[in-house]
C-alpha cells in the first residue's frame, strides 16, 4: 500500500465517522430533515471519491481487497453524482447505517 492510498483510507474512515454522527441523529430525524438528507449524500459522494483516488493512484488496489467492499462505495457515490434524481433515501439510509460502519470497520483493521 503506498503513502496516498493510506491517506485516501484514512480520509475514508474520518468521513465513516462523519457518517456515524449522521446515523446517530436517527432515522426519524433524517427522515424529516431535507438538509440531513443531502448530508447524507454529500458523505456518500466523498467517500466514494476516497475510492476513485485509490483507483488512480494506486490501480489494482480495490479489486485486491475485494473483501473491502469499496468497489460498491465507488459505484453507490456514482449513482448518488450522476441519478440525483433518483436517489432513493431509504436505500441511502440502509447503505450509510449497515454498510458504511462495516466498510470503515474493515478498513480500518487494514491500516487506513
Amino acid at each position: 500500500m503506498n503513502d496516498r492510498t493510506r491517506r485516501w483510507l484514512h480520509d475514508l474512515v474520518d468521513h465513516a465517522a462523519a457518517v456515524d454522527r449522521l446515523v446517530a441523529r436517527g432515522k426519524e430525524a433524517y427522515d424529516a430533515d431535507e438538509m440531513l438528507r443531502y448530508a447524507a449524500e454529500d458523505l456518500l459522494i466523498r467517500l466514494g471519491e476516497c475510492v476513485s483516488r485509490i483507483d488512480r493512484d494506486d490501480p489494482g488496489f480495490v479489486d485486491a481487497h475485494a473483501d473491502l467492499e469499496l468497489r460498491r462505495v465507488k459505484d453507490a457515490r456514482h449513482v448518488v453524482a450522476h441519478g440525483y434524481d433518483v436517489v432513493d433515501s431509504e436505500l441511502l439510509w440502509s447503505i450509510l447505517s449497515t454498510n458504511i460502519p462495516q466498510v470503515a470497520a474493515r478498513v480500518a483493521r487494514l491500516g487506513g
